[in-house]
């Protein structure tokens, strides 16, 4: 128990030392069973923790010993029911992705490292002080590991704290760097606004269906920017995709960003499979598939740096995916 409050300790140390966290704003907690976790106390300075002040909890939030637990007691203990695999949450006030969201309502990163990490963040209404409904948040969170409160601060759940750390800086990075990039385009007069391609409302399809396969086979083949970004890239592998549940698989052949073949196994140089939960959520892009696979919620069998490579192409690929809606 000691050696999980110091690692509390020392997370806390470091998002105060990183101006992470400021105040006594913010909280901690870590797993120690299936039935309880260590949670941060009220009124408690995430930068000057001491073991005291962590306390105990169990999933009906309860204290076990001593000490009056964190007023997000609610939030933390629903998350840890929900996701059985979470092993500890960050809640901290960032100060400019809070500002950032206050006039935004979803933030796409800058950079293709950060895009990995975090894909699109989205922001939930948030109208009190403490979180008394959790199921916006847990909503969010079946999507990304990490998610805003508007007028609140961010939430971030993970196997280990650190995990969590490097998601929290990521985000509060991202912002500032964001921020930045809208003075350059703004003093150059090119600040544009994208858009996003908008899904073609056409036919659905039932989820990994032979139906479904084809045409996205079809979009790809008729795609000219794909073809120019998988010949530039010199896009020849094999990439499978797998549904868990049924263990339905299709082993999609490219060539220079064509796709040549399509096998029905799941025999290929790279494997993404997923529960269907996921798999939907990818073809109503409410997840990125990259983001789902460094955050595991997608399981990427094959070498992640080989294919890193084809990153343009295969970002182009899943948007022709979405696409093809399902059923």
């Amino acid at each position: 128990m000691n050696k999980l409050k110091k690692e509390m300790i020392d997370i806390g140390k470091l998002l105060w030392d990183k101006d992470l966290a400021s105040g006594l704003n913010g909280n901690i907690s870590l797993r120690v069973d299936e039935e309880s976790f260590l949670l941060t106390g009220r009124g408690t300075c995430l930068g000057r923790l001491e073991e005291k002040d962590i306390v105990q909890v169990d999933l009906e939030g309860n204290v076990i010993g001593k000490g009056v637990a964190s007023s997000e007691n609610l939030m933390h203990r629903e998350i840890y029911k929900v996701f059985a695999d979470t092993k500890a949450i960050i809640h901290t006030h960032l100060t400019y992705a809070s500002g950032y969201f206050s006039v935004n309502e979803a933030l796409v990163p800058v950079t293709f490292e950060s895009r990995l990490y975090l894909g699109e963040i989205k922001a939930v209404e948030q109208t009190t002080p403490t979180v008394t409904d959790v199921s916006p948040v847990i909503e969010s969170l079946r999507n990304n590991n990490i998610m805003m409160l508007k007028s609140h601060g961010s939430l971030a759940m993970g196997k280990n704290l650190f995990d969590c750390f490097l998601l929290t800086q990521c985000l509060e990075e991202s912002v500032k760097m964001d921020a930045v990039s809208r003075i350059y385009q703004a003093q150059a007069g090119e600040l544009k606004s994208e858009k996003i391609d908008q899904l073609t409302g056409a036919k659905k399809f039932k989820l990994f269906s032979r139906e479904q396969i084809d045409e996205i086979v079809r979009l790809v083949n008729e795609d000219q920017k794909l073809s120019e970004l998988g010949k530039n890239s010199q896009m020849t592998m094999g990439l499978a995709v797998k549904l868990d549940e049924s263990g339905a698989a299709y082993s999609f052949q490219f060539e220079d960003g064509k796709i040549v073949d399509v096998l029905e196994n799941d025999e290929a140089e790279f494997v993404v499979s997923a529960p269907e939960k996921v798999w939907r959520a990818v073809f109503a892009r409410e997840i990125d598939p990259f983001v789902a696979t460094t955050q595991k919620k997608m399981i990427l069998k094959g070498d992640f740096a080989k294919i890193s490579k084809w990153y343009a192409p295969c970002s182009r690929l899943f948007e022709l995916w979405q696409k093809v809606e399902v059923e």
